[in-house]
């Protein structure tokens, strides 16, 4: 019986500013957005992938989240990593849109990473192979 990945969350300090940078700036598709309460069940994919694995862009709301996050970006972890099939092109592609990158393509081994801000308190490595 294979197990698979279905949705993983990030913490975010503002739900309708994650959804526009992960939307407008990233690409990721809106999947899921249900009221409930003062927040939402806000949930994004890949483009071209409806049913593929589910972001749920999470308020951070609860302290030990905030301080998780906090020192995650003070020690320069990403919170995440995406997949891209080129990171030179499209740290090219994020900063033309404006998008702050904190670490530009490196490459590390097998792979080429980055790091962006994605202005809601979080750092996000992207991955290519090299």
């Amino acid at each position: 019986m294979p197990i698979r990945i279905n949705l993983t969350s990030i913490f975010v300090d503002d739900q309708a500013k994650a959804l526009a940078f992960y939307t407008d700036k990233l690409g990721f598709v809106p999947k899921n957005d249900v009221p409930l309460g003062a927040y939402r069940w806000l949930t994004v994919v890949g483009p071209g992938e409806p049913d593929g694995t589910e972001l749920l862009l999470e308020p951070d709301q609860h302290p030990a989240a905030q301080a998780f996050k906090r020192a995650l970006v003070a020690d320069g972890i990403p919170a995440t990593s995406f997949a891209v099939d080129d990171v030179a092109a499209t740290v090219r592609e994020l900063e033309a849109k404006g998008v702050t990158i904190t670490q530009p393509a490196t490459p590390m081994g097998p792979v080429v990473v980055a790091t962006i801000d994605d202005t809601c308190g979080n750092l996000i490595q992207l991955t290519s192979p090299a």
